[in-house]
């Protein structure tokens, strides 16, 4: 996007870069973990986890159309506190997906007929999207905190919308796949 020039550039932007490769890649090692593998968390029941992403996800769009129009009205600081906020459920989701992952047998979606194509377009470009929502974020962040607001505009014009889907279609994954939790 743009190639502003910050003096904190040589350290966050590698930094941005380099968490926003590792973290796909070690989701993604998640789904190769072999069950007899999975962790056990001694009496703590992480079989509602699934619920409370869902939750994060749902806050997450909330905060994210909150701070759209709070930068519409002009008001700054409320609309970096929404963003800031929606990003902090985001990186709490991310760290409880992975806990949930450790820890939960994987559920299979059961539907069938017409809702299963639905279904896996949904999961699918939500899953392609989350790739990229991570840089889009953080970029966009560090863009506006560093007060480069003419790259942190470039930044939101793509970051915005696929943040928002990502987060609707989270909760529209969790809705399909509530019956099938164990």
């Amino acid at each position: 996007m743009s190639t502003s020039n910050h003096p904190r550039d040589r350290v966050f932007v590698p930094l941005i870069v380099g968490l926003s490769v590792v973290v796909p890649i070690a989701v993604a090692l998640l789904f190769l973990l072999p069950e007899d593998w999975k962790i056990q968390w001694g009496n703590a029941n992480v079989r509602s986890l699934p619920f409370f992403h869902a939750i994060l996800n749902g806050s997450t769009a909330v905060l994210l159309l909150v701070g759209f129009g709070m930068i519409k009205t002009k008001n700054v600081a409320a609309h970096r506190l929404a963003n800031l906020s929606a990003f902090t459920l985001s990186a709490v989701f991310l760290v409880s997906y992975v806990v949930s992952h450790l820890s939960n047998p994987d559920a299979k979606f059961g539907g069938e007929g017409w809702i299963r194509p639905l279904y896996f377009f949904i999961l699918i470009s939500h899953i392609v999207l989350s790739v990229p929502v991570l840089p889009m974020a953080m970029f966009s962040i560090y863009r506006a905190l560093n007060n480069q607001i003419a790259a942190h505009k470039k930044w939101v014009k793509w970051t915005f919308p696929v943040w928002l889907y990502v987060a609707i279609t989270g909760v529209l994954v969790y809705l399909f796949m509530a019956p099938y939790y164990p």
